[in-house]
């Protein structure tokens, strides 16, 4: 089946509306028609080889949205006509998977960095040459091929076109307070980044009762949304001295949770220093391989701090997905305030204001 896709043929290249030929989904696949897409600052990290070098070309993007089209014959778990939501690749055996915590997978790499299916394969293709694929989706085209285990089902009523960034940036973000930090009622969280992780965040914060949510960020539009979402403080450390702030905004005491949305090792090293006793500090974002942190290691084991690292939220899609999208309809999420729509044609433009701060969440509609 010919389809259209965005492809990247190239560290720094603008993306590329080409014909790809796409295969018929396997026995535990699906075929998806998308309806939008998330872009997400992953996306351009791993074009760009800042993190992973996924080999080029390929069709990058994991925050999907749309309509079965067609299933394989072993196929129970959706059919025709269902809308989804698609999430990243698992293997479906390991103790994480087994858990029901897939997005520690122990083959996570595998099934979603590696440029093609866990057996090596891409169901994309151009004249007979490999198109590579990405996270078990590669979002960024007009129709998908998923497995069955990383497609949710979602209601009809909710709006399917702005669903696809909970796959990723929403899921990380609320699950890092939900599920990860188990923030609660009266507790007091900062947020260190406003994209679209760290607003869904603050969102959460306020979900959950948390009584002191600050919100840092250099810029102060971010944080002027920030306070719209629900955060009762805000910091540009441009502005004032951030570790000040927080001493201020906590009467001295502390965080009880912290959250880094930037991968900006300094930024972590602020965030923890400035956590109470037994306060956790949790950190998401696009970090590469060999990147370290410097702690001060009495500051950490003294106070019975606690540091550790999330992937998408600790989240089982399944269940945490459908929870979420029932608050957005129910007005109680607002997620629809952090995304601007684009024309699929207009990629290159969505990028570029992701990129430059102007915009939360680019969304393409097909």
């Amino acid at each position: 089946m010919d389809i259209t896709a965005a492809v990247a043929r190239g560290i720094g290249q603008p993306f590329s509306i080409e014909p790809v030929e796409i295969e018929e989904p396997r026995d535990d696949e699906v075929l998806v028609r998308l309806v939008a897409t998330g872009i997400c600052h992953t996306d351009m990290s791993m074009r760009d080889h800042k993190i992973y070098p996924v080999p080029h070309p390929v069709v990058l993007g994991h925050e999907g949205a749309g309509v079965i089209e067609r299933v394989g014959k072993a196929v129970t778990k959706v059919v025709p006509g269902d809308h989804v939501i698609l999430v990243s690749g698992a293997c479906g055996h390991c103790p994480s998977c087994e858990a029901g915590l897939p997005v520690y997978c122990y083959h996570f790499n595998e099934h979603n960095f590696y440029g093609s299916r866990a057996d090596g394969t891409s169901p994309l293709s151009q004249h007979g040459e490999m198109v590579h694929y990405f996270q078990a989706q590669s979002s960024f085209a007009t129709f998908s091929i998923a497995r069955e285990r990383n497609v949710v089902r979602v209601p009809k009523e909710a709006p399917l076109e702005m669903l696809g960034p909970f796959g990723c940036g929403v899921m990380t973000g609320a699950g890092a307070i939900i599920n990860s930090m188990t923030v609660d009622v009266g507790d007091s969280v900062a947020v260190f980044g406003t994209g679209a992780v760290g607003l869904s965040a603050i969102m959460a914060a306020k979900l959950v009762g948390a009584a002191t949510i600050v919100a840092v960020d250099m810029l102060d539009s971010r944080l002027d949304l920030a306070r719209e979402l629900g955060a009762t403080d805000t910091i540009n450390p441009q502005k004032e001295d951030m570790a000040a702030a927080l001493k201020r905004i906590t009467g001295g005491g502390g965080l009880n949770y912290a959250l880094d949305t930037t991968a900006n090792m300094g930024v972590l090293r602020q965030a923890i220093d400035a956590l109470a006793p037994r306060g956790t500090c949790g950190f998401v974002g696009g970090a590469p391989p060999g990147m370290e942190l410097t702690i001060d290691v009495e500051h950490v084991m003294v106070g019975g701090r606690t540091i550790r690292g999330i992937i998408q939220g600790d989240s089982n899609a399944d269940v945490f997905l459908p929870k979420l999208v029932e608050l957005f309809v129910k007005g109680r999420f607002p997620i629809h305030k952090l995304i601007r729509f684009y024309p699929f044609a207009e990629i290159n433009t969505a990028v570029e204001d992701a990129l430059s701060g102007k915009v939360v969440k680019p969304v393409l509609r097909f």
